[in-house]
């Protein structure tokens, strides 16, 4: 019998914990038998106005008519299910594993774990700005633009990381200061969520000055997971959890093994879902679809996974749809049980914080060639296509030209017009308060705008620049 021991530098034991942001070390466990504190999380996170601000969020393509295709919110619904069946395969699996680890071990594994996953695959998109990832590049661009008087009226007054939280915005990094800051409310800790789920949720822990950094070698510095003013609550979650520091860093810390389960119900929904789209807008053919989809069943073994079967439940199949849904549904199947066994194989590497790419990278050859095929085919004809390219554009003139016309309202308080401006920012984010940063104003302003949906944004800069006047209601 395996058991647990010390010879890793993380250990399933400590990598869980219910305690929450805004609450103290001594503060008692929830007793409730029915809602424990993860589907607590799970809860907090579906009935927020952020997360349901999602809906109004382009996933990939923009307004689409008649069409439904996914937006923010039902993509991070349907990647919350696939990651409660994640956490569950796995959860499991490291629970037998270690039968002699004790009752609460067990229950967390068991029962629990699953609604980690969920919880933190329902918010991981929470951070993304309008216009997908246009969004996030054009807040960025607005940043490394600036003209030399307003970068030095701002910069002069930032530290060269605070800097970077802006030049290299990042949603990963705005999702846990969505969920863990206060805003202008006096209780903290934001929607106070356990530890154990915020963990599950940051891909890339480390600030931006160390991250956006790909030559490393690591996967926690390909982007960034925290702004510095979250940087003592990712401190404060990592010593709880016990989550170690790459050696030669400040800031950068080893991958949560939770948050490979998280990004796998990414990649799995996105490949596939972001395929489905295009094929109900008749940018992909079905005969496409299948095609690319169809091969990795080539070599399974279970009489119910072959390539034969499946082909002969698509020949009875009649409308298109229905095929391509089909084929969804078994493919999702097929890779949540191909990424719970690779998360066990490579369970040493996973607690060592040694494994530096995602779990999908740990496929056999040939099925991360038909990965990549997907990839490649996605890029040429998906993320390229016309509509998607026209919604990026739009993102850069709207993001940026609310982004100019709020900047200049707080670097100049005084003009008439600025005091207007000002008034238009909702309370929840307040700028030119006398305790406040020049940072903390700007970063007011960015979660303003990066919280807005596509179709407010682009309302608000229709009437901020004169296109559209409102009318008074």
């Amino acid at each position: 019998m395996t058991l647990l021991s010390d010879i890793y530098p993380m250990n399933w034991e400590t990598l869980y914990n219910t305690r929450r942001t805004g609450d103290s070390e001594r503060k008692a466990r929830n007793p409730d038998p029915v809602r424990n504190s993860f589907l607590r999380d799970y809860d907090r996170i579906i009935f927020s106005s952020a997360f349901r601000r999602l809906q109004n969020k382009t996933q990939v393509f923009p307004l689409p008519g008649a069409i439904f295709v996914h937006n923010r919110l039902t993509h991070s619904l349907e990647v919350a299910s696939v990651g409660r069946s994640l956490g569950k395969a796995t959860g499991e699996m490291i629970a037998e594993k270690y039968l002699d680890a004790g009752a609460e071990f067990t229950e967390f594994y068991r029962h629990e774990l699953s609604s980690v996953i969920a919880s933190a695959c329902l918010a991981h998109d929470i951070g993304n700005p309008p216009f997908g990832h246009s969004g996030e590049d054009a807040i960025r661009a607005f940043f490394t633009g600036l003209d030399p008087v307003m970068k030095d009226q701002i910069y002069s007054q930032l530290t060269a990381n605070q800097i970077q939280d802006f030049e290299q915005f990042e949603g990963n990094s705005n999702a846990l200061r969505t969920l863990t800051h206060s805003f202008n409310e006096p209780e903290p800790g934001g929607y106070k969520l356990t530890f154990t789920t915020l963990a599950a949720l940051v891909k890339y822990p480390c600030a931006s000055i160390e991250g956006f950094d790909k030559k490393s070698g690591l996967i926690a510095t390909k982007k960034s997971g925290y702004f510095d003013s979250e940087a003592d609550t990712y401190r404060q979650i990592a010593e709880t959890l016990q989550i170690p520091m790459h050696s030669g860093y400040n800031s950068v810390y080893a991958r949560h093994p939770f948050v490979f389960l998280t990004e796998a119900a990414d990649d799995i929904c996105y490949r596939v879902i972001d395929m489905e789209d295009a094929h109900r807008l008749h940018i992909v053919s079905t005969a496409q679809f299948i095609d690319m989809f169809l091969p990795f069943f080539d070599n399974e073994k279970d009489e119910y996974k072959t390539r034969g079967y499946i082909e002969k439940k698509l020949a009875a199949i009649n409308d298109d749809n229905q095929k391509v849904q089909y084929i969804r549904a078994r493919w999702i199947g097929l890779m949540i049980d191909k990424m719970a066994k690779l998360f066990m194989e490579h369970e040493q590497q996973l607690l060592a914080g040694t494994l530096q790419h995602d779990l999908l990278k740990c496929l056999p050859a040939n099925d991360y060639e038909l990965i990549d095929r997907i990839n490649r085919f996605s890029v040429d004809n998906i993320y390229n296509y016309r509509a998607v390219v026209e919604i990026e554009i739009a993102g850069y003139n709207v993001i940026g030209g609310i982004l100019r016309e709020f900047v200049h309202a707080v670097l100049n308080p005084k003009l008439a017009k600025s005091g207007k401006i000002i008034k238009l920012v909702s309370a929840q984010f307040p700028v030119l308060q006398p305790q406040q940063s020049m940072y903390s104003n700007i970063q007011s302003l960015v979660d303003f705008i990066a919280g807005m949906t596509d179709l407010y944004a682009i309302d608000m800069y229709r009437k901020i620049t004169g296109i559209a006047i409102p009318e008074l209601r």
